[in-house]
């Protein structure tokens, strides 16, 4: 393989928590609480799962090295032995990969909203095309997607958009793309036709179901309901009525259009709240661990973490974990599945090596 393997399962540590688990289970009054008793043994369940399929992958990877010791006095077992290898390979690989969506709310949906940054219509077009290809992309990974929210630009383009992206692991994908994507072309809204510079900001959330998790009191909020405005167009439905919710204690602010009832939209937006207030806590408790490490948190627009060049060459290239391609048609048609498993790796500390970028 061309980069370094490394452990990233802790056998140990995960039959230690099962054991736990399983006396948790077992104390009188456990089941009092059933939300928290169903999480407790799903979590039980996958630990159990895990260590079943690694128990199982290393009962074949040791009949592979008897077979390979047999196969320095026997040629003919030679190919079935390569075969074997290759298939053991792959599903490590694959089960390492599965590792790295292991956080709390990698399995749940996603809502990814996108703002367009500084600089009008040039910032509102790449914001679209964004868009665009995030909901190919989703497409392809055979995810369900929804446009929430979305506003127009005054000439073209869109200013913001939110999506609620359905599928398993959504958000534990998705969250490769949260960030400052700059984009590099000749504007084809320059007479001159000169090189400009875009920018637009990726928001990724994970859509919280369990309401235990982020309490929303009806005093924090003030619910509006409007009627959507907009040009129409394929992306959102503009005969709907339109919900913002307004969270008072943080000023947080959701809007949602995308339902012909209220209630619907109301539902949504106060999904996305929940995320949005997710979110918030865990940056605060980021802070809180920088300030005391004495590290220095990035905020705000910041860096981008990935570069489109389409002038005066082509080339998308992610910041993080320097993987690349030339073929910026492919990405921007939402083929972007190598960007997301080399961030997933890079976030591991298992960058991709040189040889492992696609340049196509």
């Amino acid at each position: 393989m061309s980069r370094s393997r490394r452990s990233v399962f802790d056998l140990a540590n995960k039959e230690t928590q099962i054991t736990e688990l399983n006396a948790q289970s077992g104390v009188e009054g456990f089941w009092d609480d059933p939300q928290q008793a169903q999480r407790v043994m799903q979590r039980l369940t996958n630990l159990q799962n895990q260590v079943s399929a690694w128990r199982a992958l290393a009962g074949e990877i040791a009949d592979a090295c008897e077979m390979a010791d047999l196969a320095r006095d026997d040629a003919a077992i030679v190919p079935e032995l390569e075969g074997e290898v290759a298939d053991l390979r792959a599903r490590l690989d694959q089960m390492e990969f599965d590792l790295m969506l292991a956080g709390p709310h990698d399995g749940a949906n996603a809502i990814l909203a996108i703002h367009a940054g500084a600089g009008g219509t040039e910032s509102q077009d790449w914001a679209d095309m964004l868009l665009r290809m995030y909901l190919r992309w989703a497409e392809i990974r055979g995810f369900a997607t929804d446009i929430v929210d979305l506003t127009e630009g005054e000439e073209a383009g869109i200013k913001s958009a939110t999506i609620e992206i359905r599928g398993d692991y959504a958000y534990g994908y998705a969250k490769a793309e949260r960030g400052v994507h700059r984009l590099v072309r000749i504007s084809p809204y320059d007479a001159s036709k000169r090189r400009h510079t875009s920018f637009a900001l990726v928001e990724v959330l994970p859509e919280i179901e369990d309401d235990a998790e982020i309490v929303i009191a009806d005093d924090d909020i003030r619910v509006d309901t409007y009627r959507a405005s907009g040009a129409g167009g394929q992306h959102v439905n503009k005969t709907s009525s339109a919900i913002r919710i307004t969270h008072l204690p943080t000023g947080i602010v959701v809007t949602c259009q995308n339902e012909r009832s209220q209630g619907q939209n109301r539902e949504t937006a106060m999904k996305i709240l929940r995320a949005r207030l997710l979110e918030r806590r865990e940056a605060e408790r980021a802070e809180e661990q920088s300030a005391l490490k004495g590290e220095h948190v990035a905020a705000g627009w910041g860096n981008a973490i990935r570069s489109y060049v389409l002038h005066p060459y082509t080339m998308v290239k992610d910041t993080r974990s320097g993987y690349e391609t030339s073929n910026t048609q492919a990405v921007l048609n939402g083929e972007i599945d190598g960007f997301v498993n080399a961030y997933l790796r890079w976030h591991m500390g298992d960058a991709p090596a040189a040889g492992d970028e696609d340049v196509a």
